[in-house]
């Protein structure tokens, strides 16, 4: 399950024409549903990080790896905080993840694509946090000690891996002042709290359901101008205006989706939708509905003008929530429908 969703968990109104995708998911309470997160869950995590969470998660074959513990180990970490001011130790760790210099230089690496590899970017700090930390876990599992690997994994986390073999196993409290001794138990005691409902679920059958779960499996996929199509993400292409990133064309070396690529990869093979924006509204049009009876699985349009300036399309699944690709430097993440394109902007509705 973590393959797949590592496989899977990325427009401005300056845009023209781009190919785009909004996946609105419901959520059913009272119906058996399958999470976008493989089942895991999570609640309690800013939104901007769940996306993170969720591919650093299924990048780690671990399975003793989980959203929730990277979840609570971020929130002892940092609470969630981003700024120099409020995200900087004494030691002088930085970021949500607390890294410091000499271990961010070997764990870093630039995750969302804007240009520099930053512990102070949530993509870059998240992904590096779980590097390390599956990386931990294969140490604690072979090394022989007792315990349980996640807190020999957060001892060295916290204390360095030395640390642990110098005690074969979590450092007493009598070590730093119980610093690290307390940092595992707080992890994994807080490890509740986060644990909760998955970022995404879908419930039902048929192709609309279905679309909507396929598209799911895909949050925190970055987002590629031109990229994705039926078989998945794929690289991109940037066409003078659009695929940019810092100057430097993001689209060429990034695998993912824009937003029609993702509604086309959702329904097919049973619907083979167009590939861009304003064909997938030509092709669905003569099936139009009102935006006050939306069903999961509807198309929303968004354009600059008239259909042939249709520059995002959505699937709609109610509770008044999208998954899409927003731009550039984002992924397929989870917002409000009111934040995800300019009302004003709002073009049509149709039933696939």
């Amino acid at each position: 399950m973590k393959k797949l969703i590592g496989a899977a968990l990325a427009v401005t109104g300056a845009l023209l024409l781009e190919l785009g995708l909004i996946v609105l998911l419901v959520i059913d309470g009272n119906a058996s549903a399958v999470g976008a997160d493989g089942g895991q869950g999570l609640k309690g995590v800013p939104v901007e990080f769940r996306p993170w969470i969720f591919k650093a998660d299924a990048a780690c074959p671990e399975p003793e790896m989980t959203p929730a513990l990277l979840a609570s180990q971020l929130w002892t970490e940092s609470k969630f905080k981003t700024t120099r001011e409020e995200a900087t130790s004494g030691a002088g760790a930085q970021g949500p993840a607390q890294f410091i210099p000499g271990t961010w230089a070997t764990w870093g690496r630039d995750e969302d694509g804007n240009g520099q590899s930053s512990p102070w970017d949530i993509g870059d700090a998240v992904m590096a946090q779980g590097r390390m930390m599956c990386s931990l876990l294969k140490q604690a599992k072979s090394s022989g000690y007792g315990g349980d690997p996640r807190g020999l994994a957060l001892a060295g986390y916290n204390a360095g891996w030395g640390s642990v073999e110098r005690f074969h196993g979590v450092p007493p409290k009598s070590f730093a002042n119980g610093e690290t001794y307390g940092y595992v138990q707080d992890i994994l005691n807080d490890l509740p709290r986060f644990q909760g409902a998955g970022l995404l679920e879908v419930s039902g059958s048929g192709s609309a359901a279905d679309a909507l779960r396929r598209a799911a499996a895909r949050a925190g996929t970055p987002y590629s101008w031109g990229g994705g199509g039926p078989d998945g993400p794929s690289t991109g292409f940037c066409d003078g205006t659009n695929g940019y990133l810092n100057g430097r064309c993001s689209a060429s070396v990034t695998s993912g989706f824009d937003c029609s690529s993702l509604v086309q990869y959702a329904y097919w093979p049973s619907i083979k939708l167009p590939r861009v924006a304003s064909e997938q509204y030509g092709a669905t049009s003569d099936r139009a509905v009102s935006r006050d009876n939306l069903q999961p699985g509807d198309l929303l349009f968004w354009s600059h003008g008239g259909s042939a300036s249709i520059y995002h399309v959505a699937m709609y699944a109610g509770d008044g929530n999208v998954l899409h690709a927003p731009r550039t430097g984002r992924v397929v993440e989870l917002q409000p429908l009111s934040e995800a394109m300019p009302a004003r902007d709002f073009f049509a509705a149709t039933r696939p």
